[in-house]
């Protein structure tokens, strides 16, 4: 089992940053490929990006490519969603998951996931 934490969430203006955590628990951390999911109201669950265990391996989103970027510390079992440049649409839910074997940008590859923590962006 991995429990995964999210926090960092909040209220920022258009072009602000923000920066997300993920803290895991559990099973070896740096065995599992990270995924950063975001979820707005009345949509679907989204991939925003994910990173492989060893870090050789990153995906974005389309709509977030050169904006955020994910990153991780295996020393603190945490993994980290920098993100800049907000848009009002970036407004979500935002969900970290772990996953054995290479990330993956499909939702349903990835077998936990935290609670997830609201980011809102004001225009």
């Amino acid at each position: 089992q991995v429990q995964l934490v999210e926090s960092g969430g909040g209220l920022v203006q258009a072009g602000g940053s923000l920066t997300l955590s993920c803290a895991a628990s559990g099973r070896t951390f740096s065995g599992y490929a990270m995924g950063w999911f975001r979820q707005a109201p009345g949509k679907e669950r989204e991939f925003v990006g994910a990173r492989s265990a060893s870090s050789t391996m990153e995906y974005y989103s389309d709509s977030v490519k050169g904006r955020f970027t994910i990153s991780r510390d295996n020393a603190k079992n945490t993994v980290y969603l920098q993100m800049n440049s907000l848009k009002p649409e970036d407004t979500a839910v935002y969900y970290c998951s772990a996953r054995q074997g290479i990330p993956t940008r499909n939702r349903y590859e990835y077998d936990y996931w935290g609670q997830g923590t609201q980011v809102t962006v004001s225009s």
